[in-house]
């Protein structure tokens, strides 16, 4: 199935992203070409590809954070808002993991934690503190509450990112390759953490290279190359009997066995 064809058979649980033809140009770079992809209450849906091919591109698109050329993004049922006011509200009930782990470095992780709930949301500190305090043992870091960031392992620095995004209470939680400026010994604890998330049912789009989780945890997998979707489904299909020669091409330059 290509990003052109009709993307998938209707789920019982509401759409809650839809994107239908989205393009995004960089000056005369076509970095997204006509994608088109449902993600259902409830889902993970991976992206997967190499390098380059518009995975990360698509979550900023998602967000606000790149205005679109092309096409349109639904977030439950609505289009995106194009205005700043409208965008900081969409923001708020979607949570973004980066890559790096953009976390305030003057103030501790249960402050990071707590941040948006007390200045975004209007919460008081002391509830926004306890919301946090839950968190942090949530992503099994309540020890370090008091842990200014530069004390903290990167896995631990983006697991307090993971529960900063959680505590605005997200409808969707996107995350932008997050192991991917992990140490190989810490990179465990964060996808244990989203492997958790998944079974408690949190809405997920992953972008990500760690094959085995894309595997075992999502419900759909969309394979990018080049700005397109070149191949979709569930990761049975994906991961052990790919329909394009492109998706077996990648899956074995990374060493993918089944």
């Amino acid at each position: 199935m290509t990003g052109t064809m009709p993307p998938r058979a209707m789920s019982a649980a509401p759409t809650i992203l839809r994107y239908r033809g989205v393009i995004k140009r960089f000056g005369d770079l076509q970095v997204l070409n006509g994608i088109s992809l449902d993600v259902h209450a409830g889902e993970v849906v991976c992206l997967i590809g190499p390098s380059g091919s518009g995975k990360s591109t698509l979550l900023r698109c998602t967000n606000g954070l790149e205005t679109l050329d092309g096409g349109a993004i639904e977030f439950e049922g609505t289009l995106l808002p194009r205005d700043e006011r409208g965008l900081r509200a969409m923001r708020a009930r979607m949570g973004m993991v980066f890559q790096s782990f953009e976390l305030f470095p003057h103030l501790t992780a249960i402050e990071n934690v707590a941040e948006g709930p007390r200045t975004v949301l209007g919460m008081r500190p002391a509830d926004a503190g306890r919301r946090a305090g839950a968190l942090l043992a949530k992503v099994g870091l309540a020890d370090k509450a008091a842990s200014f960031p530069a004390a903290l392992s990167g896995g631990q620095q983006q697991r307090v990112a993971i529960a900063r995004a959680l505590a605005m209470e997200p409808d969707v939680m996107l995350f932008d390759e997050p192991t991917s400026a992990l140490d190989p010994e810490t990179i465990g604890e964060v996808l244990g953490v989203m492997k958790a998330l998944a079974d408690e049912g949190m809405t997920m789009v992953v972008v990500t290279h760690e094959m085995a989780f894309a595997r075992r945890v999502a419900d759909w997998v969309a394979v990018f190359d080049a700005g397109r979707i070149i191949e979709q489904g569930p990761p049975e299909q994906i991961f052990d009997a790919p329909t394009v020669p492109r998706t077996r091409d990648f899956l074995s330059h990374l060493g993918w066995e089944g």
